[in-house]
């Protein structure tokens, strides 16, 4: 029995090596989000607190792309955890932008 997972990329005709590909791509750290890093560690240092009304940093990538192990986790129906499902949606929604289809949500992929 297959999952909802490996259904869904059987059905949209979307291969797992694609999908770690667009994940590796999408969450790969770049010089802006190493800034975001080092700002916020270094807040955390001075320990100062924020101007009231200041609007907090944005987060930066998480540097943790799909693997193939979690892929074949995904597919077999093994537990994924919360951000690798988030993980995973945004990289199969990058493959179905690429594809002109219409994006998807967590609740059709697991």
């Amino acid at each position: 029995m297959a999952s909802k997972f490996a259904q869904f990329l059987t059905d949209n005709k979307i291969d797992p090596r694609r999908v770690a590909a667009a994940s590796r791509k999408l969450e790969r750290l770049r010089p802006e989000d190493r800034a975001k890093k080092l700002a916020r560690r270094n807040a955390k240092k001075s320990e100062a607190k924020p101007a009231e009304g200041a609007e907090k940093p944005a987060k930066p990538r998480s540097g943790r792309p799909a693997t193939p192990r979690l892929l074949s986790a995904a597919t077999t129906g093994k537990p994924v955890s919360g951000p690798a499902k988030t993980r995973l949606l945004r990289a199969v929604n990058a493959v179905l932008e690429q594809k002109k289809k219409s994006a998807t949500d967590l609740k059709t992929l697991f």
